[in-house]
Order: structure tokens, then C-alpha cells, then sequence
């Protein structure tokens, strides 16, 4: 029977996906008696975007498991920081930055993402430029290997990213994920984030769990929802041992 003193998983969408993309993982972790929560991530900045993540853990008065996808990585690396109720971290298919690196950065380390040749720029009326990945690019290069009409909701439903959001890094004087338990997850196929560079994230946090899917893409909250909910779960029963 879960309780208040039990953690809660909330999940954190990165670019181009939206809470929604979690349904899968949230209804195998209710069926294993976990509480989750998807929030809205707002996809503007890296700080401002974690301390909205903050001010969703400090509502819910519990201990929680951040979890955070693509981009979200950065966000729930910048919310944990300083951040006493968050008891561990789960990255999927997720940035693991040090301070002050960016996203941009972080993918173009390594060889691999064809994601420069997929997005489409919109210029802001208050300011700066936010990107989606063209609708007719969408399912190769974010959701391979999902069916096509599930790739096709998803880029008709995408959140844009300011390009502010994706040049800019947490902030502070050691990453969360330095303090944290961490778990890692990511598809060994991801056009985003090259595969290579997950690895390196992961291996370089130290992740108590390592898992690369081969053939998978980017999206793997939506097309690996079972590998995904075990590595949240196996975070949650970790952290409450």
C-alpha cells in the first residue's frame, strides 16, 4: 500500500514530445501500485524550466524519482540540485550534462544525429527562435521504430523548444546527478542523440543501471514502455530500501 512517505515518479517530456508521451509508462507503473506524474515541461530555458519542475515536486509533498527524457535530462538535473525530496534520477534517452553543458553540445560531441537537418525554425514575436522537427521527417528521425500513424499523432502533437533551451546548461557547482542515484536507459538507433553519447553520460554519472536497446530510436517512453517503466520501478524500490 503506497503512503505519502512512498516516492512518486514524475516524468519529464523533453523537445518535441509532450506529457501525453508517457501514458504507456504511467499505466504499467499503476499497475504496479506506482504513482507517477507527467509534467508540462515548458521547453523555454534550462533554468526556468527546472525551477518549474521544482515547483511541481514542492507541491506534492513526498519524496520523488525525477524522470526525464531527451532535453528533460537537463531539466530534472537542474530541478534535483539542492533538492531534498528528489531520492534519484532516471534518464531516458536523456542528456546528463555537467554544468554548463548544452544540449547542442552534448549531441554533436559525438557522431550520429541528423537532427540539424530535420528541424524548422520559428521566429518569436517577444524574442529568439524556437524549433519542431518537420511532420514529414518526424517518424525517422524522432520515433522510428513506432508505427506510422502513432509517429504521425506524435508530430502533429509536438512542443517546440526555444534554441535557448538547447545552447544553455544546469547551473550550480556540481551536477545533481553527481549527489543522486541514477538510472540510464536509452535505444542504440537514436538519430537525436547519438548512441555513443548516451553511453559516455551514462558511464560518466556512474549509473547504477545501464540498459541500451538495440534498434530502438529516441522515443522510447512510447516504443519500449515495459523497459522503461522496469528501470523507473527498479529506481523506486531502490530508493526506498
Amino acid at each position: 500500500m503506497q503512503t505519502t512517505t512512498d516516492p512518486i515518479a514524475v516524468l519529464v517530456h523533453g523537445a518535441f514530445a509532450e506529457s501525453a508521451s508517457w501514458n504507456g509508462v504511467i499505466a504499467r507503473l499503476a499497475a504496479a501500485g506506482v504513482p507517477a506524474l507527467a509534467a508540462a515541461n515548458p521547453l523555454r530555458g534550462v533554468q526556468s524550466d527546472g525551477q518549474y519542475v521544482r515547483d511541481v515536486v514542492a507541491s506534492l509533498e513526498r519524496p520523488v524519482v525525477l524522470v526525464g527524457h531527451s532535453y528533460g535530462g537537463h531539466v530534472i538535473t537542474e530541478a534535483a540540485a539542492g533538492n531534498p525530496a528528489v531520492r534519484g534520477l532516471v534518464y531516458v534517452s536523456a542528456f546528463a550534462p555537467e554544468i554548463g553543458e548544452s544540449a547542442l553540445e552534448l549531441s554533436n560531441r559525438f557522431p550520429g544525429s541528423t537532427l540539424g537537418d530535420a528541424v524548422v525554425p520559428r521566429t518569436l514575436t517577444a524574442g529568439g527562435t524556437e524549433l519542431s522537427i518537420d511532420p514529414a521527417k518526424f517518424h525517422q528521425q524522432f520515433a522510428a521504430d513506432a508505427d506510422a500513424t502513432t509517429a504521425a499523432l506524435m508530430a502533429a502533437t509536438q512542443r517546440p523548444v526555444t534554441e535557448a533551451a538547447l545552447t544553455a546548461g544546469p547551473t550550480g557547482d556540481a551536477p545533481s546527478w553527481r549527489e543522486l542515484p541514477t538510472w540510464f536507459i536509452w535505444g542504440a538507433a537514436d538519430r537525436n542523440i547519438p548512441a555513443e553519447a548516451l553511453r559516455f553520460m551514462a558511464d560518466r554519472a556512474a549509473g547504477h543501471q545501464r540498459t541500451e536497446i538495440p534498434a530502438a530510436g529516441h522515443a522510447l517512453p512510447v516504443t519500449q514502455p515495459d523497459a522503461v517503466a522496469d528501470t523507473i520501478l527498479r529506481a523506486i524500490a531502490a530508493v526506498k530500501a
